[in-house]
């Protein structure tokens, strides 16, 4: 586990009640979601963990693990990565999320209850904390449809379908064609 080796940070432990509790909030609101389900189509999720970066606490430059095993469930594939941010920007200083991208490296730094999905193929890490603190919920996902190009293309064309619906209506035929053009992708990609 390489990225353990590059991180300084505290974190609850994960079989904790409140990391529990916390996590299910966050799970039962993301299970309601339309752009989170568009983006990530889930299928299995780990359960949420939380993290605190305070006086110069970091994560190292790491990949993810291809693998996880949550605490009393079975292994499964990580494809996206998920971090919620629990704290406002303004509280602290440093502590952006960058993500290396073909476009280069993104620096990730959001209001709190915003969260942001990414590649959990991507090299990325948390730059130092120089202020206040960080606090976030962080999370993977293995999803239905597991190339990455692939899932992007669905939820484009998921979110024009949504968008020609609301134009033109649901029974519109070439919103009903496009969507059966969705599904069919799915049925192509999907792994169940």
């Amino acid at each position: 586990m390489q990225s353990g080796g590059v991180k300084r940070n505290e974190q609850l432990p994960e079989d904790g009640p409140l990391a529990r509790a916390l996590g299910q909030r966050i799970l039962d609101a993301l299970s309601t979601n339309p752009m989170f389900l568009s983006a990530a189509l889930p299928n299995r999720i780990v359960p949420p963990l939380f993290n605190r970066y305070a006086g110069g606490g970091h994560f190292g430059v790491h990949v993810d693990n291809a693998l996880r095993t949550p605490k009393g469930g079975s292994m499964l594939r990580t494809d996206l990565s998920a971090t919620l941010f629990l704290a406002d920007p303004d509280t602290y200083d440093g502590g952006e999320l960058e993500i290396e991208t073909p476009f280069g490296a993104q620096a990730v730094k959001l209001p709190a209850g915003q969260l942001v999905l990414y590649p959990s193929s991507s090299l990325h890490r948390v730059t130092p904390v120089t202020r206040g603190a960080r606090v976030a919920a962080f999370f993977w996902i293995q999803s239905l449809v597991r190339d990455d190009g692939a899932r992007a293309t669905l939820y484009d064309l998921d979110q024009g379908v949504q968008a020609l619906a609301r134009e033109l209506g649901h029974e519109h035929p070439e919103v009903v064609r496009l969507t059966g053009v969705y599904h069919n992708l799915v049925r192509r990609w999907a792994e169940v």
